[in-house]
């Protein structure tokens, strides 16, 4: 029997994961896919806002051309601080269940199963997308994720969103010569959009080069089009692809099937203590932006490392 299992092999599971090699414990980190495989499904060419000193983890130095590192610089130097704390580490081995027993854990994977003293779940949340539940969405020509400019070349491509995610791409496609539109439900681009992006984005919508349908929202995608509902009434338009950059959710299901409870909010936030991230279920606990539910920008990288020290802390018995 093991002392913990981790789900997710993001940053704040090899945070745990580091914390709980330093503590003694015995311990196995597990995900789906890729480490840090959120990351790895980043766009290509897609800068941090964060600067690599406050991405560092296990006292491993970040060291990136530029203050803010790019996607490849952050996929190498996790696999560094892997290979610098050796640490234990299952990929691409879905966790389908996890039952609380008297006295241990029963984790149940796509593989095998494990027994284990304690639980922590820090699966993030970009591994599902936030569907807008239309018809067509099923399509192939509709991408959740976007990768980089180059398939899209010479194509009209509806970009739906109007936060980070959205303008960075709609302005990389548009920098690449692609025909964009941006649909977007609100009446105005995101506050929350960050500062060198904003201006550039207004700026393209405002000249015209990126076409932007406000207050709007898609009712079906068609082979070649799409349906739109705007202010002035239904409109269709010519499209090749829609990028869906409508964010992401946390996994729900398995937080629900552990026994996870939430608070009553808009947000679905789990229920756990502040103090050492444990839920209500007892010895299964929750790190990094899992915590948040639906408010996925409450937490980050920078701001989480200390979950990791309040879990083992708690665990040793200090907390």
């Amino acid at each position: 029997m093991l002392d913990l299992i981790i789900v997710g092999a993001g940053p704040m599971g090899i945070t745990v994961g580091i914390e709980a090699q330093k503590a003694g414990l015995s311990y196995l980190i597990i995900d789906k896919g890729a480490l840090v495989n959120s990351i790895y499904h980043f766009p290509t060419n897609m800068t941090f806002f964060s600067t690599s000193e406050k991405l560092e983890i296990g006292g491993v130095p970040f060291i990136s051309h530029g203050d803010k590192p790019t996607r490849s610089e952050a996929l190498e130097y996790f696999r560094r601080v892997i290979e610098r704390w050796k640490l234990s580490i299952s990929n691409y081995e879905a966790v389908t269940e996890i039952k609380r027993h008297t006295d241990h854990f029963e984790i149940k994977s796509a593989k095998t199963s494990y027994t284990s003293k304690s639980v922590v779940i820090a699966t993030g949340f970009y591994g599902l997308p936030n569907l807008m539940d239309v018809k067509g969405e099923d399509s192939k020509k509709v991408k959740h994720y976007y990768d980089e400019a180059h398939p899209y070349l010479g194509k009209k491509v509806a970009v739906v969103g109007a936060a980070n995610s959205a303008c960075d791409v709609a302005l990389e496609l548009y920098h690449k010569g692609v025909d964009v539109t941006m649909i977007i439900r609100g009446t105005a681009i995101s506050d929350r959009v960050k500062y060198w992006i904003r201006p550039n984005i207004l700026n393209r919508i405002a000249e015209g080069s990126i076409m932007a349908y406000f207050e709007s929202q898609v009712l079906e995608i068609r082979e070649n089009e799409l349906l739109i509902a705007t202010p002035s009434g239904e409109k269709v338009i010519e499209n090749d692809f829609l990028l869906a950059m409508t964010g992401y959710l946390p996994d729900y299901s398995l937080l629900e099937q552990a026994g996870i409870q939430f608070q009553d909010d808009a947000f679905r936030t789990p229920i756990y203590k502040e103090s050492t991230h444990e839920t209500n279920v007892r010895g299964l606990y929750l790190a990094g932006v899992v915590c948040g539910g639906r408010k996925t920008n409450k937490y980050f990288i920078e701001n989480s490392k200390d979950h990791a020290e309040k879990i083992i802390g708690h665990l040793k018995g200090e907390s």
